[in-house]
């Protein structure tokens, strides 16, 4: 049975392989945008809008309702700078908000 470990592959692995294609766009840590948004945007903007994705430097946020979606128009210059400072790169070149099903 020994032998059988040896050629699984780690989830780890292919989750880093599949998220490496170059068709896909993606980078693998914009994951950590999820981790670091409640602290990177406080807690009453977290309660009411979350990402949703990012594809070629577009990251999407789903808000709770219409004026928090305006609200955070106003303010999604400096959510991107924030971001992309925790991030330690530019990975958000664009923000965009969005109704959700929160």
């Amino acid at each position: 049975m020994d032998s059988d470990k040896s050629t699984l592959t780690s989830l780890k692995e292919i989750i880093i392989s599949i998220m490496s294609r170059p068709e896909l766009k993606s980078n693998p840590d914009d994951t950590k945008i999820w981790k670091i948004w409640d602290e990177v945007v406080g807690e009453a903007i977290a309660k009411n809008a979350r990402p949703a994705w990012i594809k070629d430097g577009r990251l999407r946020i789903e808000v709770t309702d219409p004026i928090w979606r305006q609200e955070l128009e106003f303010s999604a210059e400096t959510i991107r700078e924030n971001l992309n400072t925790r991030l330690k790169r530019e990975a958000i070149q664009k923000i965009e908000f969005r109704l959700g099903q929160r």
